[in-house]
């Protein structure tokens, strides 16, 4: 991520915090003008979400600075952490969504709420829903997970709203739909959880190059090389901002050390300069393949 887009993150985060704050005012005096204890929590959980905005603005501050001594890949892993803690909070929003809503069919409670009620609560739903765009937008762009956790917070609370909404307009005909919805928007925020919390923990476990970074690679070998040196055992290291990779090729036994070090330090500066990645090669002679073996499997492998 680049310096605009980190500034464009940092703008993300000031704007969440500034609409989520306004939003919990109108909440809270719509609630408590209503006697409404509905609309009260609601605009609580507006404000929680002003802490998702910190974590990212914070996570991102973090994740920018250089590699140290202590950190010498980087500190971009910061960022999946970050989703990983937004993903659990979103996760525990579904929790409360869920119980409140069985709660709801419990009690055969009904949503009521006055005029002014209504409009902070339509109100609520658009700028949320913008936020979550807004955030979408930003992740698709820069690629941060942490930015598409966010905007599904701002959409967890756009469905509540809508949820509150519903209950008011269909709740005097059917008393359950209120709760019913509510179990079903609890699941939908489960399920986007759950993709969220996959995205972060992969590459935090550790996870293997995608077949299009293994040909992109197999590409430039050959480039540089002018002829096929089979990479294979690739692994890889993804530090946020920062990736490793690590294969082996296998070059002429004739060649000498020095020329054999040379085509890999092309590679390696093709890699980085091609893909941002840091590559470290590791070269076996060719006549020590398992040579048809080896050779079938990499064509089968990259076509």
């Amino acid at each position: 991520m680049n310096r605009h887009q980190t500034k464009e993150v940092y703008t993300q985060g000031i704007i969440s915090i500034i609409g989520n704050t306004l939003l919990f005012v109108l909440k809270y005096y719509a609630g408590v003008a209503s006697g409404s204890i509905a609309l009260i929590t609601d605009a609580w959980h507006t404000l929680s979400d002003s802490l998702s905005s910190l974590v990212i603005i914070i996570g991102t501050k973090i994740s920018t600075k250089p590699a140290d001594a202590e950190h010498p890949f980087g500190h971009g892993r910061i960022q999946l952490v970050s989703a990983l803690i937004l993903g659990i909070l979103l996760s525990t929003i579904g929790f409360s969504f869920l119980s409140t809503a069985i709660y709801k069919l419990i009690d055969n409670e009904v949503a009521q709420f006055g005029i002014l009620a209504i409009g902070v609560t339509v109100t609520s739903i658009l700028i949320k829903e913008a936020l979550a765009q807004y955030s979408f937008y930003l992740a698709r762009k820069t690629g941060q997970a942490v930015l598409r956790a966010d905007g599904w917070h701002h959409r967890s609370d756009a469905i509540s709203s809508v949820i509150l909404l519903v209950g008011i307009l269909i709740g005097r005909q059917w008393w359950w739909a209120d709760g019913v919805l509510g179990i079903l928007m609890a699941f939908f925020i489960f399920k986007a959880s759950y993709e969220i919390l996959k995205e972060a923990i992969t590459p935090l476990l550790g996870e293997p190059p995608t077949h299009t970074v293994m040909t992109q690679v197999a590409e430039i070998c050959t480039e540089v090389t002018k002829q096929e040196v089979f990479p294979h055992h690739f692994h890889f290291h993804n530090y946020g901002y920062h990736k490793e990779l690590t294969f082996h090729i296998a070059l002429k036994g004739s060649l000498s050390l020095k020329e054999s070090h040379h085509l890999a330090d092309l590679i390696e500066a093709k890699i980085r300069e091609e893909l941002n990645i840091e590559a470290t090669i590791h070269i076996d002679p060719l006549e020590d393949m398992d040579t048809q073996e080896d050779i079938n499997k990499h064509k089968a492998e990259f076509g």
